[in-house]
């Protein structure tokens, strides 16, 4: 979609940090001439950044900038690096080259560029090292971070990230949950805090509430409502009613980097913070669904699924989940807030021949998906990245009479955790 809502002052930052970037590493370039080199250099590498930088800018006006000048920031933006390993631990094009491609399939996230980034790295830093004349560091990385960032896309073809509006009305994106945190932490008091915020009344733990209002609102060609099975259907709309012992299944592949996230991000931020084995969830788990009454409104306008650990309330996560029908189609959103931004999966419905139901991300409709968004709080504006590369599935459906549910996430088409759950009634029926 098309920016609505660019203004000159925000192309006219974007060139500016161009230029910073460009000087930094103009003169990281030409350090190996001395003062002169390193003045001359800062000069011209701020100059030929900004400049590359405003004719993106003004070619595609609202957009995410074209490959080639992405290539070129990323390669500036590596230069002050290299130099720094140079100098520091006396790198050579070689090690500069490896540990350059190591950063660059890093960034491009899936396990195929990991593992190709640091072995194309040191091929292009080898080839550098046959020269007769020997290449300063920065520029050991300048080549090697431009060369990986341009065989890449020939490479790997479907983008796993891509800029899906820039500064647009909420409006335009209903599969977009917008609702961020305020602070650096969410914790299981954001709705109460939402509730504050948008002045509505706020109800926490809710009796007898599900996390959606009804599947009816769900209906389309995937999903006859009636078709569902009595007991999974209620557990959607009256979700209160249940507790879930869940047992999650990682791959061992995903362990490391994922026990990096937990503790650097997930833990401080009180977010999205999925338990590690089964001997963590013995540590009890609480589930509560808070919700929020807009004034003059009878229904509610937001349901916040909260899920904690019982022993110190740590946030497991805080969804909101909503509701929303696109031509002849429902879809279940789902929010997770963060500070200043909101990740958001929306899931397609579809009916099981056993009566269950699944959520899926896994679809060639246009809204399914994940989205990061970022909410300007001047005019409420949305920018959005799609996520291409992550999926997940939920199904939730009755076993030997009782219910069940495998939630199921891809990263980049391979699976890599598997949340088991076993849901069973709270309270009796009411009367």
């Amino acid at each position: 979609m098309r920016d609505q809502g660019t203004t000159s002052t925000d192309v006219r930052a974007a060139v500016l940090s161009a230029a910073v970037i460009g000087g930094v590493a103009g003169a990281a370039l030409g350090a190996h001439r001395g003062r002169r080199g390193v003045g001359l250099g800062g000069l011209l590498g701020a100059v030929a950044l900004a400049a590359s930088e405003a004719v993106a800018r003004a070619r595609r006006p609202g957009e995410i900038p074209a490959l080639w000048q992405r290539i070129a920031t990323s390669a500036a933006l590596v230069a002050p690096a290299g130099w720094a390993a140079g100098r520091l631990v006396g790198a050579g094009p070689i090690t500069v080259g490896a540990a350059t491609g190591g950063v660059g399939g890093l960034l491009g996230l899936r396990p195929q560029k990991v593992l190709l980034g640091p072995l194309f790295g040191a091929a292009v830093g080898t080839a550098l090292a046959a020269r007769g004349r020997p290449v300063p560091p920065a520029v050991a990385a300048s080549i090697t971070m431009a060369a990986y960032r341009s065989i890449s896309p020939l490479v790997f073809r479907d983008p796993q990230v891509s800029l899906l509006a820039e500064r647009v009305p909420a409006q335009q994106l209903p599969f977009v949950v917008p609702r961020q945190a305020r602070s650096r932490r969410v914790g299981t008091g954001y709705v109460r805090e939402l509730a504050e915020e948008l002045g509505g009344h706020y109800v926490a733990d809710a009796a007898d509430v599900g996390i959606v209002a009804s599947l009816d609102d769900l209906a389309g060609p995937d999903l006859d409502p009636a078709g569902v099975d009595p007991l999974v259907r209620e557990f959607y709309e009256h979700t209160t009613r249940f507790t879930l012992d869940i047992v999650p299944r990682w791959r061992l592949w995903v362990r490391p980097g994922y026990l990096l996230y937990r503790t650097a991000l997930a833990r401080p931020l009180g977010q999205a913070n999925v338990p590690m084995n089964q001997r963590e969830t013995q540590r009890g788990i609480l589930s509560r669904i808070d919700t929020i009454t807009l004034p003059g409104a009878e229904a509610v306008a937001v349901r916040g699924w909260i899920r904690s650990f019982a022993d110190t309330d740590e946030p497991i996560y805080v969804g909101i989940y909503t509701t929303y029908r696109d031509h002849d189609r429902g879809y279940v959103s789902v929010g997770f807030p963060l500070p200043q931004a909101s990740f958001t999966a929306t899931l397609l419905p579809r009916g099981r021949s056993d009566g269950g139901l699944t959520l899926t991300s896994r679809s060639a409709q246009d809204h399914p998906g994940h989205y990061l968004a970022y909410r300007d709080p001047t005019d409420g504006s949305l920018t959005a990245l799609a996520v291409h590369g992550f999926a997940e599935e939920l199904d939730v459906y009755r076993n030997e009479g009782e219910l069940r549910a495998e939630h199921s996430f891809f990263l980049f088409g391979i699976p890599f955790l598997v949340l088991h759950y076993r849901i069973t009634r709270r309270h009796p029926n009411p009367v």
